[in-house]
């Protein structure tokens, strides 16, 4: 057996349009699946579908707000119906809204759960339906350093990452005697097109590679490898784990010794 192919199989990324859920779409297509990329901007979804075709791998778009369940759920049917399976699901679709705690107002925090943890929920509520009757599948979550590190003005996203976390832990108990696993990835500091702005704040980028043993940002490739684990035959007796790809953060730091 080849333990880290997925010929055969069809992948939903969510926030699959760029950055890291682009990355790990594509990361997939090349391992041999059928990659559904799912995002809100129809324009960035289009070039990233086209990109993941050009390159020799099989891919289609679908526009969707993660927000919106019963589009949510209804994207899953209509995979399902299409391609006659869904094996792997990435709920990687996230938002952030940096606010000092006292400031957050309600409708910002309903907002941040909705995307980061809400619609994650049924997503995987949606596709489990289907993995446990299939007796088979793999649902991975992207969580953050923030599940584990309380940072200043990221309260409300620290709390739907932290949620995430446990939520996938209660998934997978459930469903492991169902052979579907359910995992979560915490990427590190990682560069994308998103956050851009926030490493041109040269306090903010020495302090975090100044914290992270490695020295560096990540990069979205650097997550590919972890994706491709936890969704192959290679993880098959894994679930519940939360895998850190954070350049050692979590481990410790260094200091001047």
């Amino acid at each position: 057996m080849d333990w880290f192919r997925l010929d055969s199989k069809v992948a939903v990324i969510t926030g699959g349009s760029r950055g890291i859920g682009l990355a790990i779409a594509e990361g997939m297509a090349q391992a041999g699946a059928h990659v559904v990329l799912v995002a809100r901007g129809a324009d960035m979804l289009t070039e990233a579908v086209n990109r993941i075709c050009a390159s020799g791998g099989s891919a289609e778009g679908i526009v969707l707000d993660v927000q919106d369940i019963a589009a949510g759920q209804q994207m899953i049917a209509d995979v399902i119906a299409r391609r006659g399976r869904l094996d792997i699901l990435v709920n990687n679709a996230g938002m952030n809204i940096r606010t000092a705690t006292l400031e957050v107002t309600p409708d910002d925090f309903d907002r941040i759960l909705a995307v980061n943890l809400r619609g994650p929920f049924f997503l995987c509520q949606a596709a489990a339906k289907h993995m446990v009757s299939a007796q088979t599948g793999k649902i991975i979550n992207i969580a953050s350093l923030s599940s584990f590190v309380g940072l200043r003005k990221i309260a409300s996203y620290a709390s739907s990452k932290g949620a995430l976390v446990q939520m996938t832990r209660t998934m997978s108990a459930e469903w492991a005697r169902d052979n579907v696993q359910v995992n979560a990835i915490a990427p590190g500091f990682i560069r994308t097109d998103l956050n851009r702005k926030l490493w041109e704040n040269e306090a903010v980028l020495n302090w975090v590679i100044g914290n992270t043993p490695a020295g560096r940002l990540g990069t979205p490739e650097d997550i590919v490898g972890a994706a491709l684990f936890l969704a192959s035959p290679a993880s098959n007796f894994v679930t519940g784990h939360v895998l850190a790809v954070d350049g050692g953060f979590l481990s410790g730091g260094t200091w001047p010794l």
